[in-house]
């Protein structure tokens, strides 16, 4: 059976997320920043008069990576345990279907990607890495975090 996945954009790399699991996609106009958050949270906004706490996924992966200025913010809007959330991307592209069924990971990722690299998949642009949404919106590890 073939799986659905949006394709974006995040710290250089095409991954693929579940679309199953996107709510929408919206443009992050307004982010308010939260004092004392985690460095992976860039902030709160609002959808639909509903709070949305934004994950900067960079600095989720424990990146360093600053966004450039100008230019849209994408927001991949998910709910997790209840809470919405907005997983800031560099691009939104589109939603494909896979070729197959996930496989495992044939390489190590390293500690950024491979903690959230839930698999890999084949789309008709090329094989690409599922992203476990909980684990992108967890955040680095105290160790990475350090």
């Amino acid at each position: 059976m073939s799986k659905l996945y949006l394709i974006v954009k995040l710290a250089g790399e095409l991954v693929a997320f579940p679309a199953s699991a996107v709510d929408s996609v919206v443009t992050l106009d307004d982010v308010t920043t939260v004092p004392h958050a985690a460095p992976h949270v860039a902030g709160l906004s609002a959808l639909r008069s509903h709070p949305l706490t934004v994950i900067d996924c960079a600095r989720a992966l424990g990146l360093d990576e600053t966004r450039p200025a100008g230019g849209s913010r994408f927001g991949v809007v998910v709910t997790l345990d209840g809470h919405l959330y907005a997983l800031d991307v560099n691009e939104v592209h589109d939603v494909v279907e896979a070729t197959g069924d996930p496989e495992a990971v044939p390489v190590d990722l390293g500690a950024q990607w491979g903690r959230v690299g839930s698999g890999m998949i084949e789309t008709v642009h090329g094989a690409m890495l599922v992203i476990d949404l909980a684990e992108m919106i967890a955040g680095p590890s105290g160790k990475q975090a350090a």
